[in-house]
């Protein structure tokens, strides 16, 4: 049965990021931009603020603040109030932001690669040095996993280390941590006076019967020392609009991170509050419920193609986001698998290497798009690897 997420939308030509930079023979299923439209309700509230013709400087309404807490409370019994809401531009921002509050030059900063290479980003930024504690790799058959070694994490902490930034789900493996993997990671980074920065951007995006629990929630004890980014850009289709949020429930750490942001982050748009406020509500999860399954077939599709016509590649079964991690250094792809599968195959992927350590060899796959269109762009890989001389 076809549904809205298989709409074949027309995006070459429209400044896209994700469509225009590589030439009009690649098929682009790289950056973390998905290729169906947004919810109408959304949709219906930008139509409202045109409507309106002016687009002054707006801030964040406390509708929207009570909008935010009402959802963590209703997904997740997660109790949070609109004071505990520290509004941002986006999430990489809010990364950044916490780099400058939380650490100095020379300090470190605790992550797991392979991992989002903004968090490698917002350490290089401000003089910060990444402290990685790789995540494990395990090979079932054709299917890659990951898994955290906890002597392996508490060893990377050093004493200039001051805070953990975590990624939950991860990106770009797409695990999803349980609440005891959580807790413990929590206990350990509070027995060393860490603060915990937990980018749970992804954390809607559910595939299959997968469950979240937000740090925050599997990790009470932490709240004090502890800053939660959510957003509805990933799981709306919003990135381009530009709107998260900081939960900072400790009133000293958000009078921090807001000093931190004073004079160097932008305000919100006007029409990214209204957005994110429609997304943020309850007329959007009959859209969320379609959406989730439509991307979980998605996604055994692809997990079934390539068993079957990429023998060699090593692929994770994402619990969460919409991103493949495929390992294809056993193939010896020349000169390496990201430029091979761009020029031979014209599909524009993510290059692992600048996930960090773990990363070379691996791409990462986008596959919120319309399944013809993932279908293509595998076949494209396939008849690629085939053809190799």
């Amino acid at each position: 049965m076809t549904t809205p997420f298989d709409l074949l939308i027309e995006r070459r030509g429209t400044n896209s990021i994700k469509w225009d930079l590589f030439g009009d023979d690649v098929l682009p299923m790289w950056v973390a931009d998905a290729d169906y439209r947004s919810p109408e309700p959304v949709l219906a509230a930008l139509q409202r603020k045109l409507d309106q013709g002016i687009f002054g400087y707006e801030i964040p309404p406390r509708s929207l603040l009570e909008t935010v807490a009402a959802r963590m409370a209703r997904l997740y019994n997660w109790a949070i109030t609109p004071d505990d809401i520290v509004t941002i531009p986006g999430i990489v921002t809010g990364l950044n932001v916490a780099a400058r509050a939380f650490a100095h030059t020379g300090d470190g900063v605790l992550m797991q690669p392979p991992v989002y290479p903004p968090f490698m980003g917002a350490a290089h930024s401000f003089g910060l040095t990444s402290e990685f504690a790789p995540l494990t790799r395990h090979v079932d058959g054709g299917r890659l996993s990951y898994a955290i070694d906890f002597d392996t994490f508490e060893r990377a902490i050093t004493p200039r280390t001051k805070f953990l930034m975590l990624c939950h789900p991860h990106n770009p493996t797409g695990q999803v941590y349980t609440p005891d993997e959580l807790r413990r990671m929590a206990e350990i980074a509070l027995r060393h006076d860490l603060i915990i920065v937990s980018d749970e951007i992804h954390s809607e995006l559910l595939l299959g019967d997968t469950t979240f629990t937000p740090t925050a929630v599997a990790a009470p004890d932490a709240a004090a020392r502890l800053v939660t980014f959510v957003a509805p850009t990933k799981t709306f289709n919003l990135a381009g609009l530009g709107c998260g949020f900081a939960v900072v429930q400790n009133p000293r750490l958000r009078a921090q991170y807001k000093a931190a942001a004073e004079g160097i982050v932008p305000l919100v748009s006007a029409f990214s509050l209204a957005a994110a406020e429609a997304a943020f509500g309850v007329e959007t999860d009959g859209w969320l419920t379609d959406l989730r399954a439509f991307l979980t077939a998605n996604r055994e599709t692809l997990l079934a193609f390539v068993a079957q016509r990429l023998p060699g590649v090593l692929a994770t079964a994402p619990a969460s986001t919409y991103l493949a991690w495929l390992d294809f250094s056993a193939l010896d792809l020349q000169p390496d698998p990201h430029k091979f599968v761009l020029h031979k195959a014209k599909v524009g992927l993510n290059d692992g290497a600048p996930f960090g350590p773990g990363g070379a060899g691996c791409l990462r796959l986008n596959f919120a798009c319309p399944r013809e269109r993932l279908l293509e762009g595998l076949e494209r890989i396939a008849r690629a690897i085939e053809d190799r001389a």
